[in-house]
């Protein structure tokens, strides 16, 4: 059927009507002349009528052709150069472009609409100088400027357009916003996405809104419709809606209508059939809808993509077309490392979700700002499920009105240009909002009624006094950290709780009335990847990494830069995966958003991602791998600890997490415990795993007394016939031995320890640990960035040499696991950069700012003797305190046997000032 407001219509003829054609345009693209204006004068001196003499291409930015300021920095460990990659030339400020143009002679009737997609940040034009309109100012939709009055079919004109990037409202902290920002994208000058000249025909479709029904399987499609004469119009209107992937046309509608001056709504109800296939991760179905207005001999068409998706919050789950959905996503904050900006094409947009794709996610936060048409576009036809915000992340919003003001238009821009996306899932006001949350609340309540097609939630978080514990009155779902009833996240609790892995949320997501989305989880801090520097060829110079290369090579250590990426990242790897298997065995959580899957270049150098800035992989982990805790489907294990003794049991119950779309029914599960040769132990059982959370499906119980020797065991679950598998490591020690000391003199005391080696005695020296002044031990390694936040105790985790016969009866990989956490909970790592000789046997990463040579455990040749000095507590509770039992068990035997031949330390007097107590070095002592 057809609803209309202020049309009369009339059924003609159901045959097809073929009208003449009509969208002819100018593509701006290519050469223009372009003058920078650093004093802003040029208003004041006709420059609208001035031919410049430089050339530049336009897409494209001022950085693309090196104009600007040049960057004179040299790579130093030093603010600005470690807070963001530098650009290799910029400018902020006024910039003008012209070139002419030659308007068609049978262009004759028509409306002249130049649109520029992707400005930042006020654009202003003339034509043979004289201005059209007014400023634009958009930071998420194309400027669109009307031309009409001022060029002739069959005349050449000259087309100048201003653009000024300086900073216009106050959306952000410190310029941190993504949408405008030189932490992430860089705040270019220019035109990057489609720059053309429309034809357009007086009366024309400016806008379609489509509202897919997934109960009746109809659209109501909502046109507005423009009549730019004076005169009611006669005109045809023809609706045809086809599948996208297969070109078959499954619904045509034609109709006459009347078409008065001005703009109207009408409103339109097309019924597609029981073939509809509904949109989602795994079906991502799309449609065209193409709408056609006949009037004399011009058509105008109008063309939107669509999915029959319905969303909406029912509990505290998300459910798209009345099935659960769990989102697995990451943010993207405008990272694109080679050209400073967003891409606009669908190519540079595919990148980016297919390798989201193929390391398990299903969605993607836009922090702080909205993506281009083409993000929309590739996500539509991948099946990804997008979260837009409102370019702010302010700590005042709603105190100043116009900024106000541009944010309720740009939502509305927002709504025009992407709103049919069935990918456009969540919408949120923006990032850590603070302010006056009346008026944050009142614009969720206004959008909502605008457009339902979304779930909205007021802001992803905020810090405000408060807030952010709890839903806002008009969310639809809540981003956070906390509640007030407690933590939603793992950063508050893995350094300071001994590991279990039989935890979730469900104490902080107790009673939240809304489906909770946990707010940037992870923040674990990667060793910077010094072979990425090679792929930075485009406008940005990477000093940040340049630096910590120089610093590297000046200490030595330039050979250690590979070693430190992977074990720092296989311990952030660790720490992610907890993160999210926690989060996944919370009920009351629908989805978390990591931060981040993949390196973000700003705010201090924040390299938190399995992922480098590309999007591509570091080799820390492979993304099968990854995908086996960030899936659709997941098992997961409930077990109280990860160390062991032979007289216990090995006691778990088996879950799973299913939102894969689909029950499985009468489905084999088989879990095994296998160490580093043959599998121990293994089952298999049947079970019927729903869609969501299946908690205690089966149950492992094992006793471990076979375990003779120190062991790592490796537990899997998989599920029968499907890639879906799971792996967890536990530790098992068997300490039933007494200590044996033999020829190794254990001692705490330094100045003890220097006259047992005057004597070629073998000393295990392991002083007081909260006495040395080194640097405080931490199991997680720096969060988020070590510049960004420079007071916390600053390691990456440890790089263990696996190969030192003082480890083997110490199981343990090169980097951090969790059977680490006892011991570097009670260390103090070891400041070796003055200590020429001896010999690192567990080194501590320092983070890149520093790069100290850092250790916990160190051997060397003193005197007549052979030293070990380890850092960490070997000394209290050992009874109860397993872990660092065995490692003084593996100690004792290696320095008790003949391969105990470490290298001389050539300046052993050092340890006086290594091991100096802290109150002496505070004193001034």
């Amino acid at each position: 059927m057809i609803r209309c407001l202020s049309f009369l219509f009339f059924i003609f003829s159901c045959c097809l009507t073929v009208f003449g054609s009509e969208g002819e345009r100018i593509d701006l693209s290519g050469k223009w002349y372009v003058q920078l204006d650093s004093t802003d004068q040029g208003m004041y001196q006709g420059w609208e009528n001035t031919h410049f003499i430089e050339s530049i291409n336009l897409p494209g930015t001022t950085d693309d052709a090196g104009l600007g300021v040049a960057n004179h920095l040299q790579p130093q460990l030093t603010k600005p150069q470690l807070t963001h990659l530098t650009r290799k030339n910029s400018f902020v400020g006024v910039v003008w472009y012209t070139r002419e143009i030659v308007i068609p002679k049978g262009w004759q009737n028509r409306d002249f609409i130049m649109k520029l997609e992707r400005v930042l940040w006020e654009s202003r034009v003339w034509v043979d100088g004289v201005e059209v309109g007014k400023a634009q100012n958009s930071l998420v939709a194309p400027h669109y400027f009307d031309l009409t009055s001022l060029i002739k079919p069959g005349s050449k004109h000259r087309l100048t357009i201003r653009i000024d990037n300086r900073k216009k409202m106050n959306i952000s902290v410190d310029d941190m916003g993504h949408a405008y920002t030189n932490h992430t994208q860089i705040m270019w000058n220019g035109v990057i996405g489609e720059m053309c000249i429309e034809a357009l025909s007086k009366v024309r479709i400016n806008n379609l809104k489509v509202y897919p029904n997934i109960k009746t399987n109809t659209v109501n499609l909502e046109m507005d419709i423009l009549n730019n004469t004076t005169a009611v119009a006669p005109a045809f209107i023809k609706v045809k809606i086809k599948d996208k992937k297969s070109k078959k046309t499954i619904c045509v509608l034609e109709r006459q209508a009347n078409v008065q001056p001005g703009e109207r709504k009408v409103f339109v109800d097309a019924e597609l059939g029981d073939e509809i296939v509904h949109w989602n991760e795994f079906a991502p179905h799309v449609y065209e809808l193409q709408a056609e207005l006949a009037f004399q001999h011009t058509r105008n068409r109008k063309s939107v993509t669509f999915g029959m998706r319905e969303i909406v919050a029912q509990g505290t789950s998300i459910l798209i077309n009345n099935k659960v959905v769990f989102l697995r996503g990451t943010l993207e904050c405008n990272v694109f490392p080679l050209t400073g900006h967003p891409p606009m094409d669908k190519e540079g947009w595919r990148k980016v979700f297919m390798s989201a794709k193929e390391w398990g996610l299903n969605h993607l936060r836009f922090h702080s700002w909205c993506p281009p048409e083409s993000a929309f576009a590739v996500a539509d036809e991948l099946g990804f499920y997008l979260q837009v915000e409102l370019p702010v992340w302010e700590n005042n919003v709603g105190q100043d009105e116009p900024t106000l003001q541009f944010l309720y238009e740009e939502a509305d821009r927002i709504i025009a240009e992407y709103g049919n996306h069935p990918s456009f899932c969540f919408w949120s006001m923006g990032n850590e909002l603070q302010g006056d949350f009346d008026k944050i609340n009142r614009m969720v309540k206004d959008l909502k009624e605008r457009d339902n097609r979304h779930l909205f939630t007021a802001t992803s978080f905020t810090f405000e006094a408060d807030r952010g514990v709890w839903p806002e009155k008009y969310d639809d779902f809540l981003i956070s950290q906390w509640t007030k009833k407690g933590w939603l996240r793992g950063q508050g609790v893995f350094d300071s709780e001994s590991p279990s892995f039989n935890q979730n949320y469900a104490k902080g997501a107790e009673g939240v009335p809304v489906p909770i989305v946990t707010h940037e989880i992870g923040q674990y801090a990667v060793y910077p990847n010094i072979g990425e520097i090679e792929k930075y060829k485009g406008v940005l110079l990477p000093l940040n990494f340049m630096a910590i290369k120089n610093d590297l090579a000046a200490k030595g250590l330039l050979s250690k830069a590979h070693d430190f990426t992977q074990a720092s990242g296989k311990l952030a790897a660790i720490l992610y995966k907890e993160e999210i298997e926690r989060a996944l065995k919370t009920p009351e959580i629908a989805g978390y958003q990591l931060l981040d899957l993949h390196d973000f270049p700003g705010q201090g150098t924040a390299l938190v991602g399995m992922l480098d800035a590309f999007w591509e992989s570091k080799n820390i982990i492979s993304a099968s791998d990854f995908r086996k805790f960030c899936a659709p489907v997941v098992p997961l294990l409930q077990f109280p600890k990860a160390i062991y003794s032979p007289g216990e049991s090995f006691l778990a119950e088996i879950d799973i997490s299913n939102y894969g779309g689909i029950l499985l029914e009468g489905q084999g599960v088989t879990w095994s415990i296998k160490d580093d040769k043959k599998v121990l132990a293994s089952d298999c059982f049947e079970t019927r795993i729903e869609s969501g959370y299946n908690s205690k499906l089966g149950a492992i119980d094992i006793a471990l007394s076979a375990i003779k020797k120190a062991t790592k065991l490796t537990i899997e679950v998989r599920i029968d016939d499907t890639d879906y598998r799971n792996t967890w490591n536990i530790w098992v020690y068997p300490q039933t031995q007494i200590l044996d000391f033999g020829d190794v003199v254990f001692t705490r005391e330094l100045e003890e320890a220097k006259e047992l080696l005057r004597k070629g005695k073998n000393v295990l020296l392991n002083p007081e640990w909260k006495s040395i002044d080194g640097v405080e031990g931490k199991f997680v390694p720096v969060f988020w960035s070590p510049v960004h936040f420079p007071k916390q105790a600053g390691t990456m985790g440890l790089l263990c040499n696996t190969s030192h016969k003082a480890l083997t009866d110490f199981p343990t990989d090169y980097h951090s696991d969790w059977q680490w956490w006892d011991l570097t909970k009670h260390s103090t790592s070891l400041v070796l950069d003055s200590v020429f000789g001896g010999n690192p046997i567990v080194e501590v990463i320092d983070n890149f700012t520093n790069n100290r040579r850092l250790a916990n455990l160190f051997e060397g040749r003193v005197d007549r003797g052979k030293l070990i000095v380890a850092s960490f507590d070997l000394t209290t509770d050992l009874d109860n305190r397993p872990v660092a039992k065995q490692m003084l068990i593996s100690l004792l035997k290696y320095m008790n046997g003949s391969e105990f031949d470490p290298p001389i330390i050539k300046n052993p007097q050092i340890f006086d000032t290594i091991l100096k107590p802290k109150m002496l070095i505070t004193s001034g002592l």
